[in-house]
């Protein structure tokens, strides 16, 4: 198995120099925006920013996009959507009372829930006015409907929480509101925004972008399950500690009755139990069941890619993309 990092030096090198030199914009541009309103707010902005990952969403912009127009447009674009999930990181750490993500504290650890609240919310106003930059009345509706739907996904999933009877059909309609629903924004921005002739385009790619979202988020509760915490960044079993169900506990309490049968606000209250649990899940087979899943989702999403008649190298750099979100990137 590559490593992230070379799995996205890969992606980066299909996707040609450009690519790079977005990102480069971008990373800029995401910086001026955390340093733009006060010292505590930079402070904490600026935190969540250099812990976000491999910028997995504006990649998705520029190669649906394109990149042989300058890019300005795309820039913004990408800028929105990465605001708008450090955003839903922040609050989601604030509603799971989360002490660590990526290997660092979160703001609600460092800050408290005051100082967490207000940095998701600066975050989130700042995506937006990134978009409106462009002046493109449909993009700025697509973000809209992105983030009412990461709003539903998290509310489903508190109303799920502890549950024992959540399904896996509506775990992945959790899924597609709570995660896909912004990779598909992301392919569709790029798409609208980008290349003259683009635009007819969006709706395959938008397609490819759910598909590979929805893998991203089942490969991350498989994760979760099977660490190790020097990978995931976070606590094995940190979603059993909030009780939040996945499929691979749905999938082992198909299979174990005495998994079905435990009240797990009773048997999981720290994380040496929470472990255990996941010890059990794993014995059951579900850690493969669910991956099974997610390499499906990805199979669906490269065959969305046939016909599109996408230059080559940004066909080849988003299939690779599409592998390397069950490898992964974080």
């Amino acid at each position: 198995m590559k490593s992230a990092q070379a799995q996205l030096a890969g992606v980066l090198e299909a996707g040609g120099p450009e690519l790079s030199r977005l990102l480069h914009r971008t990373e800029v541009r995401l910086g001026e925006v955390a340093e733009s309103h006060g010292g505590e707010l930079a402070r904490h902005a600026a935190g969540t920013l250099e812990a976000g990952g491999k910028r997995l969403r504006p990649i998705l912009v520029f190669l649906c996009g394109g990149s042989d127009h300058g890019g300005g447009s795309l820039v913004s674009a990408a800028v929105a959507v990465e605001l708008l999930h450090m955003a839903t990181l922040v609050h989601d750490d604030v509603l799971d009372r989360a002490p660590v993500r990526r290997g660092r504290p979160t703001v609600v650890a460092e800050g408290g829930r005051r100082a967490a609240t207000a940095t998701g919310d600066l975050l989130f106003s700042r995506a937006f006015a990134e978009l409106v930059s462009t002046g493109h009345a449909e993009a700025v509706h697509e973000l809209s409907e992105a983030s009412t739907s990461l709003a539903r996904g998290e509310l489903m999933q508190r109303a799920d929480a502890w549950s024992e009877t959540v399904t896996p059909d509506r775990y992945v309609a959790r899924c597609e509101l709570k995660t896909a629903s912004l990779f598909e924004a992301a392919c569709r921005l790029g798409a609208l925004l980008g290349s003259d002739g683009r635009a007819p385009l969006a709706p395959p790619l938008a397609r490819f972008g759910a598909r590979i979202g929805l893998a991203f988020q089942l490969f991350d509760d498989v994760l979760d399950v099977s660490g190790p915490t020097e990978r995931t960044g976070k606590p094995r079993g940190a979603d059993r500690l909030d009780g939040t169900v996945t499929l691979p506990l749905i999938l082992a309490r198909e299979r174990d009755p005495d998994l079905k049968d435990l009240d797990l606000r009773e048997v999981v209250t720290d994380p040496a139990q929470a472990a255990t649990l996941c010890d059990r899940i794993a014995l059951t087979g579900a850690l493969n069941s669910a991956r099974e899943q997610a390499l499906e989702y990805v199979a669906e999403a490269k065959a969305l890619l046939i016909g599109t008649e996408l230059p080559e190298q940004e066909e080849k750099a988003l299939s690779l993309l599409a592998d390397g979100v069950v490898e992964r990137y974080a």
